[in-house]
């Protein structure tokens, strides 16, 4: 729809409307835009239709688009999605998206986004529904563990029993003796735990276990106390490492930060150059097999992000940042499928599940034919064959990570932040969940928690952190990513030693894990000072 029509009839009928709201309208046909415009204008009494005016109003606008021809609700679909107000997208994401690749493997890539339905204003309901499901579904985990002998509820502990149970621990402190008590509850009351300080195997578990963790003890006590012998955590665990019968490799990177004045962009474009075959001596059988680039969160440098940003920007405004990572991600060959996730530098929320990149900011990059976007977090299938399931790839930028490598006594004393990010992303999977506690991220509370890791991946890949790792934690091959950034006076402040422009690239037949090293220090010369 030509979008002159709609402002010419809103002058007429003595109306203002947002721009941004009239270039949504010019996706639907004019007489139903005319009519949704002018019921919003009756119904509120308000003569500037702004984004505000129908967010607020959302029943009436799906009334007023219910009333149109079936033909003409079409045009709305993205209208509503681009508006936030759409319950289509979780719909969409009940089963998984499967997006082929056409080569000569026909490989694929199957996308679950971990997106709840955000169609509700959150109440403290909300939040007990939350914590009360994520318990019974981490229970369920833990009931399969055999060493949880003679497990009960906790109103059904009496006398001086020797017994099991599970529970949410929603406190945890030192006593005077340097004994841990433990403040724990499931569905039918509360106990106290007591670890004595002489049993040091479990007393260092309970320094471990997270606020707000579902954990199973056993032990012995009565109604007011239970003594722990025993502490089990969830455990996500595979029992063997699976392999392809077809040779293709995944690589994976994240926090590219374009826009940055101190992206690293020559090396960004030496790797590029690597993927399309143009680096003289390199093996070219083995980049004919990558078929998967993983770029997992912060692909610009994003605007206001921390104090005084501005001054480490070469391109300050968010839709330039991603028309220059559009055209770097542009110049890769296209059998190579591109599967992005957003980070807490892109234009999204920062509440958790993040959707997929914003359309409106990135659209550049939606025009890339070889891109596929997914949540974050979000589970990717890739390489799956008819007799093959394929590799799980549990994606998360990894937001949480600070707070447990603060936090936790074991991950304090590794200096995980800095050294190994890997021993935080191997806690999480020990806990099953990317951020168990209320406190260490903002998150939506949704009936069916979208951060808990119902199924064990094959493989763990996170960013944020800037530091490179590749380890195995119960048979599950953890990846922390590197960065194409060169240190910030911020990063320096917080005490960051991050790594650059290093790529893992996994082989899905040999399962051998390989670093690419991109890193030139020559380029720093080229980089102007903090």
């Amino acid at each position: 729809m030509d979008t002159r029509e709609i402002l010419k009839f809103c002058l007429e009928k003595g109306l203002l409307i947002d721009k941004e709201i009239l270039n949504l309208f010019s996706s639907t046909d004019s007489e139903s835009a005319k009519f949704v415009i002018e019921g919003i204008k009756t119904y509120t009494n308000q003569r500037v239709i702004t984004k505000n005016i129908i967010s607020a109003n959302k029943d009436k606008f799906d009334e007023l688009i219910s009333m149109l021809p079936e033909e003409r609700k079409e045009g709305f679909k993205r209208l509503k999605i681009k508006l936030g107000l759409s319950i289509e997208i979780s719909e969409e994401i009940k089963k998984p998206i499967e997006v082929k690749i056409e080569n000569e493997f026909s490989s694929n890539v199957k996308l679950v986004p971990f997106l709840p339905n955000l169609n509700k204003k959150i109440e403290v309901g909300d939040f007990v529904r939350y914590f009360r499901n994520r318990f019974l579904d981490i229970k369920k985990f833990l009931q399969e563990r055999p060493e949880l002998t003679n497990l009960i509820s906790i109103d059904k502990i009496s006398g001086n029993q020797s017994a099991s149970i599970i529970g949410t621990v929603f406190d945890k402190r030192v006593t005077k003796n340097k004994n841990i008590i433990l403040d724990v509850e499931d569905m039918t009351g509360k106990i106290k735990i007591l670890v004595n300080q002489n049993k040091k195997e479990v007393y260092e578990k309970a320094e471990d276990i997270p606020l707000d963790g579902v954990i199973g003890f056993k032990g012995n006590g009565n109604k007011e106390i239970f003594f722990a012998n025993e502490i089990y955590f969830p455990e996500a665990a595979l029992s063997e490492r699976k392999k392809s019968p077809i040779e293709e490799n995944a690589l994976f990177i994240s926090d590219v930060h374009a826009g940055s004045k101190l992206f690293l962009e020559k090396n960004f474009l030496k790797f590029v150059d690597y993927l399309n075959g143009r680096i003289p001596g390199t093996d070219k059988d083995e980049i004919d097999k990558i078929k998967y680039l993983f770029i997992v969160g912060d692909l610009i440098a994003g605007v206001g992000v921390y104090p005084n940003q501005e001054k480490d920007l070469e391109i300050k405004d968010i839709e330039g940042q991603y028309a220059k990572a559009a055209e770097l991600f542009g110049k890769i060959r296209k059998d190579i499928k591109l599967i992005i996730l957003p980070g807490n530098h892109d234009c999204v929320r920062l509440m958790e599940p993040q959707p997929i990149l914003d359309e409106k900011y990135a659209w550049p990059l939606f025009d890339l034919k070889n891109a596929v976007f997914t949540s974050n977090p979000s589970m990717v299938n890739i390489g799956s064959t008819k007799d093959f399931s394929g590799f799980d790839v549990l994606t998360y930028h990894g937001f949480s990570y600070y707070y447990y490598g603060n936090t936790i006594q074991k991950l304090i004393s590794q200096n995980a932040i800095v050294e190994s990010p890997d021993k935080i992303m191997a806690y999480l999977l020990q806990n099953r969940h990317l951020a168990p506690t209320h406190a260490s991220i903002q998150y939506y509370p949704a009936e069916k928690d979208p951060l808990l890791i119902r199924k064990v991946p094959d493989i763990f890949v996170s960013g944020h952190t800037h530091k490179g790792a590749a380890s195995y934690y119960n048979n599950i091959l953890v990846l922390s990513s590197t960065c194409w950034e060169h240190l910030t006076a911020f990063q320096e402040k917080v005490g960051n030693k991050p790594d650059f422009c290093k790529v893992p690239m996994f082989n899905l037949k040999t399962r051998n894990v390989k670093i690419l090293d991109f890193y030139d220090k020559e380029e720093l010369n080229d980089k102007p000072a903090n």
